[in-house]
């Protein structure tokens, strides 16, 4: 009897579990897909704007590697790149860029910014 019990309520338990990260994983597509059809929807922008800053967010990954002699581990890691501009309106927007972009933006630099949504397109450095 009582280990009929703990398995049912063991049983029950998991099944909430695998439901809520179910849920969670539906979640976060919905909200990417709608995120990504907005700015479908959106018109293309070219306005004149300032590179004001740059940040990187890195994260790290340990996995595990199940058979594997000695450590029987690696990690991996990823960097997404962030650049904020702001227009002549004194509004700012943050746009995530690819590492080439990054490394080729400066604090600084003014030109005309082009972007649909929260999607950027590209940045045109005025030339002196």
């Amino acid at each position: 009897m009582a280990f009929g019990m703990m398995f049912t309520m063991v049983f029950g338990l998991s099944v909430v579990v695998m439901i809520v990260i179910m849920v969670v994983i539906l979640l976060s597509a919905a909200r990417g897909i709608s995120t990504w059809n907005k700015n479908n929807h959106s018109p293309r922008l070219t306005v004149s704007a300032m590179v004001v800053s740059r940040r990187t967010e890195v994260s790290h990954h340990c996995h595990t590697n199940a058979g594997d002699a000695g450590d029987g581990y690696h990690t991996t890691s990823s960097t997404w790149y962030y650049v904020t501009f702001q227009f002549a309106s004194s509004d700012r927007m943050e746009f995530q860029v690819e590492g080439s972009e990054y490394g080729m933006l400066v604090e600084g630099d003014e030109g005309e910014l082009t972007f649909q949504g929260t999607r950027y397109l590209g940045f045109e450095r005025n030339r002196p």
